[in-house]
């Protein structure tokens, strides 16, 4: 009788914890040291390792996970949230320091024993990424709250190993609508009311909490009684979706909150409503626009402070670039209006985003090009300024792009990620491993000092609290003494007792805008001498008349020094790692014979053909020679790698469907991860779809990101039939190398066929160890180096680099060549 009454005791506690709408986790596990996600593709993950190969024990209070990455035993402790849900790191003693080391390396574990089968949205924060039940989902890593994912429960223990840092929370949301509209994280505007806003954009989550794809769905706005339908694209299975909408804000004529009701609905039935606060201010304040990204197709938005009085033909246009937790529109209200020029803000994405480099460097270029067209600036008169993450902002991409700007200025900025580091983690310093080295090549972009000399042409100003204990005043005393070697035009400045942000003079300090209002781009006719650097022509690769086009060596520095003499008409100068190089000679008149000398070679003559006439130069047996412009097909400006090129052109994420049970789920699992992951990191929006949806006609020009090898995935004959890497379950060939086994896995791009900018990113696997190795998306950190492909087991989790069987570059030609990588 005992047991009856007891069973039915737990039962009903069960019952009435299913009953809840939300189940906090209260008690759980952490284990400390035991993984290294940093900015590159290499991660080592011991908990992940053995996840993957079915050796990983229940956890327990006391019990060893195994030796983790400072050499000690990782062993579980036991952990209890506190009133806020918050589960904390315990601290050992006198492990001060190996904290501070080892605080972002951890894992949470809890678990959940449901009554029967049911959905369920998991709600974490502070998590880079959870497993349920040995499915890897996207996790809240800056703890902004608006990150719901679908899960699906089994009878019984469900098990949650969440990777976190010191603060976790975790909870299970029931009984939601199985579609909805989520309204934590919109995109909107700011209206102004001197604008027509007749014709505005927003963006909303859609939540899919059922197990088919969700399509026909429509979405209603409906703003002072006037109502815009949208069409809304897939939503796939057990996820969610920012959607794009319109709607019509002309009949706003007051300032302050105005409602915008959103219907969602199906077939004439409305699925869920929704009210969002839409902002308006008067003319002349600050506001936000959106825009379709040219990056993946999302929503994106930027800040403005319009000018003061009327703009004039010579107005400036002033570009600020906000720092981590920051959004665009409150860097904009940080500045006065100018009297003589608009500033814009853009959003890296999001407010931590990307570091303003990868997607965040596009970001900003975009909202630069709209800025452009539409508030028509003086084109010698365009500044970039940024202040702490906007600081090394302001130091890459003026660096990277020195002929945009006619002066930039860091506020309590550091210039490389490698030396500071933040949630993503440093990039490594120098290693012994030859596969390392390859890795760390690919992120050269993001060495600001070695490009230093990009900023000769440009007036700097350094800004900086010498109080700061974010952004040590270090970092900016460092590229004073940068500049000070070779730099005619910079000025520094020490605020004195300035912490890091002493209120809106951090970035509105007038000094800076009288420097600003002191320098003028010049015209690319009165440039004739050119220093320039950069580490791909795929990310940067012009300057003023002069573009390289292919280097000699992949992702190693590349430089040019050049005089022009219009008079003379010559060209003269050294190159380094230039294997292709075209100049732009309209200027010296058509009909000139133009004289060029490079690097001591004999001199070669060319007669100009017109004012947009370039010649094209190229090395051939250490010689320069005059040369037809490379096609499409070779490497260039227009797509040169490596992997994460692919997610600029409009991505669209392929999942093979002919594997096995195993491979199949993985693959949707994981192109499911990876989307998450890109909503969460870049407020962005991708098309998930399975491989026999697949045609180049139907999503002609985008990119490709392939889950999946040759044997399970239906689409890689039609995309990879060329490339000289192949992966067949159990196989991979590179070219003369085979590995065999089902352990490996491999990341590599290829220019996508019948495209001239669009390539195909692979993440392949030989088997559902090799699959689950590359579960991790390393290529969404900020500034994280990925070559052209990358070769390695799943013991790399374990053993790091050493796992690595091959890493490099391909060749011009896109082909495998020795000199450019690294084979084991």
């Amino acid at each position: 009788m005992k047991n009856i009454l007891l069973s039915l005791v737990i039962t009903w506690l069960f019952l009435s914890s299913f009953a809840q709408d939300t189940v906090y986790f209260r008690n759980g596990l952490m284990a400390n040291g035991i993984h290294r996600y940093g900015r590159e593709a290499l991660y080592t993950d011991l908990l992940a390792y053995q996840l993957y190969t079915g050796s990983l024990q229940q956890p327990a209070d006391g019990a060893a996970l195994g030796t983790g990455i400072d050499g000690g035993v990782i062993q579980w402790a036991s952990v209890a949230a506190d009133s806020l849900h918050r589960f904390r790191l315990p601290r050992p003693a006198g492990a001060g320091q190996q904290r501070s080391m080892f605080s972002n390396s951890s894992y949470l574990y809890v678990s959940y024993t449901a009554p029967k089968a049911v959905k369920a949205l998991l709600r974490t924060t502070g998590s880079s990424a959870v497993y349920v039940n040995g499915e890897i989902h996207a996790g809240d890593q800056y703890s902004l709250g608006w990150l719901y994912i679908p899960v699906t429960l089994k009878k019984g223990l469900n098990e949650f190993y969440i990777r976190s840092g010191f603060a976790t929370s975790a909870s299970l949301l029931f009984n939601t609508k199985p579609v909805a509209l989520l309204t934590e994280d919109p995109t909107l505007p700011v209206l102004t009311l001197d604008e027509d806003n007749t014709s505005k954009q927003g963006a909303v989550v859609i939540l899919n909490r059922t197990d088919k794809p969700l399509s026909g769905l429509q979405l209603k706005a409906v703003v002072s009684g006037a109502e815009v339908a949208s069409e809304v694209p897939v939503i796939p299975a057990m996820s969610s979706r920012k959607i794009p909408f319109s709607f019509n804000a002309a009949d706003v004529t007051g300032e302050g909150k105005h409602h915008l009701a959103l219907s969602l609905a199906q077939g004439g039935r409305t699925i869920d409503n929704a009210t969002l606060a839409l902002e308006a201010v008067a003319a002349g304040g600050s506001y936000s626009n959106t825009f379709i990204s040219h990056i993946d197709g999302s929503l994106q938005y930027y800040g403005v402070t319009p000018q003061s009085g009327k703009p004039t033909a010579n107005s400036a246009l002033f570009l600020s670039v906000h720092g981590a937790g920051v959004e665009a529109i409150g860097q904009a209200r940080a500045y006065k209006p100018k009297d003589w020029g608009t500033l814009i803000t853009a959003t890296n994405r999001r407010p931590r985003g990307f570091n303003w480099e990868d997607w965040g460097r596009l970001d900003a270029l975009e909202v630069l090009n709209i800025g452009q067209q539409r508030f028509r600036p003086d084109p010698l008169k365009i500044y970039l300024t940024g202040h702490s993450m906007g600081g090394h902002g302001t130091w890459f991409v003026g660096a990277t792009y020195p002929d945009k700007w006619a002066a930039i200025a860091p506020c309590a900025g550091y210039p490389t990620l490698k030396e500071y580091g933040s949630h993503d983690g440093k990039i490594p310093d120098n290693t012994a491993s030859k596969a390392e080295q390859v890795l760390l090549q690919a992120g050269n972009q993001s060495d600001v000092v070695r490009l230093a000399t990009n900023y000769q042409p440009l007036g700097v100003y350094i800004f900086h609290g010498d109080s700061d204990r974010v952004v040590s005043v270090n970092y900016a005393r460092q590229m004073r003494k940068v500049l000070a070697e070779f730099h005619p035009d910079y000025a520094y400045k020490e605020y004195p007792g300035g912490s890091h942000w002493f209120g809106d003079i951090s970035v509105d300090w007038d000094p800076l805008f009288s420097f600003f209002r002191s320098h003028t781009r010049l015209p690319d006719s009165a440039v004739n001498r050119i220093d320039f650097k950069t580490s791909s022509p795929g990310i940067s690769a012009s300057f003023r008349w002069a573009t390289i086009h292919q280097q000699q060596r992949p992702l190693t520095f590349s430089r040019i020094q050049l005089h022009r003499d219009l008079h003379d008409k010559s060209i003269s100068g050294t190159t380094e790692n230039v294997e292709t190089l075209t100049l732009a000679v309209g200027a010296f008149g058509t009909g000139s014979s133009v004289s060029i000398r490079l690097d001591g070679n004999a001199g070669l003559s060319h007669i100009v053909t017109g004012a947009a006439d370039s010649v094209c130069l190229g090395r051939q047996h250490g010689q320069w020679r005059i040369i037809p412009l490379p096609g499409p097909d070779q490497k260039g400006p227009h797509r040169y790698g490596t992997l994460k090129e692919a997610f600029n052109h409009r991505m669209v994420f392929v999942y093979g469907t002919t594997g096995n049970k195993a491979e199949n789920e993985w693959a949707f699992n994981k192109a499911r991860f990876d989307a998450e992951s890109w909503y969460y990191r870049g407020n962005g929006a991708v098309d998930v779809i399975p491989d026999k949806q697949y045609a180049a006609g139907k999503f002609e020009g985008r990119g490709v990101v392939l889950y999946g090898n040759a044997t399970t995935n239906a689409a890689w004959h039609m995309l990879l039939q060329e490339s000289p890497i192949q992966v067949h379950r159990n196989r991979v060939v590179a070219g003369d190398n085979t590995w065999e086994g089902d352990d490996l896995a491999a990341y590599y791009v290829w220019p996508l066929k019948h495209s001239t900018v669009a390539s195909v990113a692979v993440v392949t696997g030989t088997g559902i160890k090799g699959m689950r190795a590359a579960n991790a998306n390393q290529y969404f950190a900020g500034g994280s180096g990925f070559p052209d492909f990358m070769i390695f087991r799943l013991a790399m989790l374990r053993e790091g680099s050493n796992a690595i069987e091959a890493a490099g570059f391909f060749d011009n030609n896109w082909r495998l060549d020795s000199a450019n990588g690294f084979v084991q």
